[in-house]
């Protein structure tokens, strides 16, 4: 039984990326036409090393980021965490959630994401060397979480978030919801994970230095002071829709193994496929490795690997965790992340 349950666990990862190819074939490219891009990096240095395949593990705090109905499951009465990564290009980006175990009500939880670009010098073409300002861009999401067990195997998590986007003097603002189920089948602990993200309004970028001065009549000179504004698009949120399945294929006291995949369905781009592994040894040591957009066409992004260690204190443990991910021409990125559970 346990053998027939690694062939189907194994070959539903495969229908799952099969099908995945085929819709990428179907499907018609939209990248660069949503804001609040960062929401798509990906939090938490477990699922980064796993390649992405979260949606159906989704048994820590990061699952505040990947699936909601994931929070509900974490055992004992909550997890904290912090994820830091130098991004590319000089960029940072960080990831704080905490969640908190409230009894038959359910498990709620609360998150932060930021990303901050370094501050440069204003330059224009009649000041190509600097006008002496300097700007910055960053961005900001807050969000609270709640998820709970309707059976012993089925969960469901919502979570709703406020999101800012900043250049400069310009502010972008939305809200947004996430929703996600996470179920455990009958067959041998087979995990089935779903989850949409970033369901919201759309953002458009608003400030001072839109507002100028303006000439309707030119040629005449009659007016010259005219208040006009420049009017910028609005753009809709990176809706992502997620399904995935994960199996523990060796599952003993001193070893557990687990594969992982989750289809992928943006609204700006084309379908693609993640997938990972875990190797847990004693509950103490993690390794891990995936690959990460898997049939998406002119992707810099692949290979995938980390690890962690954990340490058990009294009523705690504490894990650290590093993760690597692969950014081809883009050269890579390193992930820490820092947890406790108590």
């Amino acid at each position: 039984m346990k053998k027939f349950s690694i062939v189907i666990a194994i070959f539903a990862i495969f229908i799952i990326n099969t099908v995945a190819h085929a819709q990428l074939t179907q499907s018609i490219t939209k990248v660069g036409t949503t804001a609040a891009q960062f929401l798509k990096i990906g939090a938490g240095v477990r699922a980064v090393g796993m390649g992405g395949a979260f949606v159906a593990v989704a048994n820590d705090v990061t699952a505040l980021y990947w699936n909601p109905a994931g929070i509900a499951t974490i055992s004992g009465g909550g997890e904290a965490t912090f994820n830091h990564a130098e991004w590319l290009a000089e960029t940072a980006y960080d990831f704080a959630g905490v969640t908190l175990n409230v009894g038959n009500f359910g498990t709620l939880g609360l998150s932060i994401i930021s990303f901050r670009v370094p501050e440069d010098e204003v330059r224009t073409y009649r000041f190509p060397d600097g006008t002496g300002e300097r700007f910055d861009v960053s961005s900001i999401a807050l969000a609270v979480s709640y998820g709970r067990m309707l059976t012993d195997r089925f969960a469901i998590g919502f979570t709703g978030k406020y999101v800012q986007d900043n250049v400069w003097n310009e502010t972008a603002q939305g809200l947004a919801i996430d929703l996600g189920t996470h179920y455990v089948t009958p067959f041998n602990g087979l995990r089935i994970g779903a989850a949409i993200a970033n369901f919201g309004t759309k953002m458009q970028l608003e400030g001072r230095d839109l507002y100028f001065n303006y000439d309707p009549l030119a040629e005449s000179g009659t007016v010259d002071q005219v208040p006009a504004l420049y009017r910028l698009g609005k753009y809709e949120m990176p809706l992502t829709l997620r399904l995935g399945l994960a199996y523990d294929v060796i599952n003993q006291d001193n070893l557990k193994v687990t594969i992982a995949s989750d289809a992928v369905h943006p609204n700006d781009n084309s379908e693609y496929v993640n997938s990972g592994m875990e190797i847990n040894l004693r509950n103490q040591v993690y390794l891990r490795g995936g690959y990460k957009a898997l049939f998406l066409e002119n992707s810099e992004q692949s290979f995938t690997f980390g690890g962690g260690l954990r340490y058990d204190a009294v009523g705690t443990n504490l894990k650290i965790d590093f993760g690597y991910a692969d950014y081809g021409r883009l050269e890579n990125v390193q992930f820490v992340s820092f947890t406790v559970r108590f």
